[in-house]
């Protein structure tokens, strides 16, 4: 594939802190897409720099509001762009793969769906640290929406969606569980959905920077509230 055939994809990047590693996320995403837009998410570090030199799209917050937040910026950014049909969530700590987001762009191209999600628990888990497989998991069985949707994997970070989904995509979540808000935008919208198995590359790095186990509990517990004010 040449960058030129995804012309009317933007990936969307939310940075915190990434200055280590958002650069070469960037030039190797850059190989294949054209328009990347990171959002700059209050970081302290060089995050800002790294970003321009690697020649994205950049926005920044002047104070960290959380990834929901960044995604959302994100996202009313590219889709304001002359000729953006299709959108692209995408890590910036460089666990998620390119080839992954081809396959998933593919789907949307040629299947009757709206937004297509990354799940690690569709093959072989091995890779998935045993903690965060079972704080996940249990995300999925505390979810009505995910269980009604057949979905498995609802905060992986990769996804890939329509015009259609980004126009009334509105993430009022701003921290981690924003994802839970959009599988419940799935359901209120009735957008048709598929889950793509993706590699996750876990790197020391990445595992470093990542969701602590904490964040995961308090996704868990954060469901179990917004489950009870919806009955």
């Amino acid at each position: 594939m040449t960058m030129t055939d995804w012309s009317d994809v933007w990936l969307i990047v939310p940075v915190f802190n990434e200055s280590p590693v958002v650069g070469d996320v960037i030039r190797n995403a850059g190989r294949t897409f054209c328009n990347i837009v990171c959002v700059d998410d209050g970081s302290s570090d060089n995050s800002a720099a790294e970003i321009r030199r690697a020649g994205a799209h950049l926005i920044q917050h002047t104070v960290n509001l959380g990834a929901g937040a960044a995604i959302q910026s994100g996202l009313e950014y590219a889709r304001a762009q002359p000729g953006a049909r299709y959108f692209v969530t995408f890590d910036a700590d460089g666990q998620h793969q390119i080839d992954d987001v081809v396959t998933m762009l593919h789907r949307l191209r040629s299947e009757d769906v709206d937004i297509v999600l990354g799940t690690r628990f569709r093959g072989d888990t091995s890779n998935v640290p045993r903690a965060k497989r079972a704080v996940l998991k249990s995300v999925v069985m505390l979810s009505p929406h995910l269980r009604r949707l057949g979905l498995t994997d609802a905060h992986n970070g990769l996804r890939a969606f329509n015009r259609a989904v980004a126009h009334q995509m509105k993430i009022t979540l701003n921290g981690m569980s924003h994802a839970s808000e959009i599988i419940e935008m799935i359901t209120r919208y009735h957008w048709r959905v598929v889950e793509q198995p993706v590699t996750i590359r876990y790197t020391d790095y990445s595992m470093l920077k990542g969701q602590p186990l904490i964040n995961g509990i308090n996704i868990v517990f954060d469901n179990m509230l917004r489950n009870k004010t919806h009955l």
